[in-house]
């Protein structure tokens, strides 16, 4: 997992409340549990004019204009700005997946589902809730100015604007760790591989039917 410190990001605001899972990455698309590929079917739905269908090459697929991350002056987007309860619906992981793959790094909203924002830390995303009020300026700055850029910082745990405002917003002590080094559920257990295996070679010695001793 990539971990994150610091980012500085293209915003692209998605201004509607409610997305759900389903329309992050529509249920057709699910069929792989591989982590990457998903990112030319996220929002799939908002993003062509046809219906998508698993294996197609979206490069030909009759895209949406209207919305938002099909207008030249979102490309490259890092950073998705949305409304409250993003990512409700479905447990499905394919949803961060979809978004890291696409490249996003930092998802601001001023709620999320909760298993959607669990999900997001184990998949190398940081969510961060920020006040509505707050996020409607966001969204303000980021419609009027082009190129509006926004810097986080993990480790001050703060989003700053172009202009110098600056948020703090909330994050638990192990998330935070987790997201700054890397970790997914994997790579914590692996920080005590060292004891694993200490415990492992005295269970061998202890009690070696269990490791087919003799067999």
């Amino acid at each position: 997992m990539r971990a994150l410190t610091q980012h500085k990001g293209l915003v692209a605001p998605m201004d509607r409340s409610n997305v759900d899972t389903d329309m992050i990455i529509p249920k057709q698309f699910l069929k792989s549990i591989k982590r990457t590929g998903f990112g030319p079917n996220l929002f799939d739905e908002l993003r062509y004019l046809d219906e998508g269908k698993p294996d197609q090459d979206c490069s030909s697929r009759p895209i949406n204009p209207d919305f938002v991350l099909n207008q030249d002056r979102y490309k490259g987007a890092s950073v998705l700005l949305a409304r409250a309860n993003f990512g409700c619906g479905s447990s499905r992981e394919h949803a961060p997946w979809a978004l890291e793959d696409y490249g996003f790094r930092v998802i601001i909203a001023p709620s999320f589902a909760d298993i959607f924002y669990n999900n997001c830390f184990k998949n190398g995303l940081l969510p961060i809730v920020l006040k509505e009020d707050v996020v409607d300026q966001l969204f303000r700055e980021a419609e009027a100015v082009q190129g509006y850029e926004l810097a986080v910082d993990l480790e001050a745990r703060t989003v700053t604007t172009p202009s110098g405002d600056s948020f703090s917003f909330e994050v638990d002590d192990f998330r935070r760790h987790c997201l700054l080094n890397g970790l997914d559920d994997i790579g914590v257990t692996l920080e005590d591989a060292d004891v694993i295996t200490n415990y492992e070679e005295k269970r061998r010695k202890t009690a070696p039917w269990l490791f087919g001793a003799g067999n």
